[in-house]
């Protein structure tokens, strides 16, 4: 008795079959095109960017003729930090650049030439998602500047299923818009091109996709062995079958 598993499909099944294929082929193989969402202009680079200090970050202030009023304090939830004479101080989504003359403009009305810095010397809301196929997705803490590659050795690297030259970050932008810019991975590890390994932002997402045969193998898994409820092979017959 011959069984279910060897039985060839009929030759409209495998047409169909045929044409599904190519079409899922297609699919998976559109490469990814870089653009913002919702309808915004790109800019025409993408830049690192300064950092932006956040609620919970430690910030170290210095007065180098007044030591004695050096403070290291955290910024807190409502972005707020307090200090004598400047009372209280918005922190949250400045650069340290900008919160020190900030800092230099309140204390001139009590300080002669006042000199002063500003370190950030933790960054506790530092953090990226890296999804897709990576060893482990999921949130990031990162304490200090990481690229994209770095971020995806933290996830425990690729999965044999990736596609690194057609991974993304997407980016949140000041309009409150998001940025999906296409980082060819495959390239940055060749070294042939290095522009794909940006510097991460705070909550940026990295994504890195399946790679076409990947995404083959699950459609022909998903559309036809769970959907068509029986086990088969099939060939494509040549012309002179």
């Amino acid at each position: 008795m011959t069984s279910l598993s060897s039985v060839r499909a009929p030759a409209c099944f495998r047409a169909f079959f045929l044409v599904a294929l190519l079409a899922g082929l297609a699919a998976c193989s559109t490469p990814l095109r870089s653009g913002v969402i919702p309808h915004t202009p790109p800019p025409a680079s993408l830049p690192a960017g300064p950092y932006l200090i956040q609620a919970g970050d430690e910030l170290e202030i210095r007065f180098f003729h007044t030591p004695e009023q050096n403070v290291t304090l955290p910024v807190r939830p409502d972005g707020m930090i307090s200090l004598p004479l400047a009372n209280e101080v918005q922190a949250a989504g400045r650069t340290a650049e900008e919160l020190r003359l900030d800092l230099v403009q309140r204390y001139s009305r009590e300080l002669a030439k006042p000199e002063i810095a500003v370190l950030v010397r933790s960054f506790t809301g530092y953090q990226v998602h890296v999804g897709g196929e990576v060893g482990r997705p999921g949130v990031l803490e990162l304490t200090g500047a990481r690229t994209v590659l770095q971020a995806v050795f933290e996830a425990q690297g690729f999965l044999p299923t990736a596609s690194p030259r057609d991974a993304i970050v997407v980016r949140a932008r000041p309009d409150q818009s998001y940025e999906i810019v296409p980082v060819d991975l495959e390239a940055v590890l060749a070294g042939t091109d290095a522009r794909g390994n940006l510097m991460l932002r705070p909550y940026d997402v990295v994504y890195v996709p399946p790679s076409t045969i990947a995404n083959v193998n699950k459609w022909v898994d998903q559309y036809l062995r769970k959907n068509i409820f029986i086990n088969f092979t099939y060939r494509i017959d040549s012309p002179n079958d």
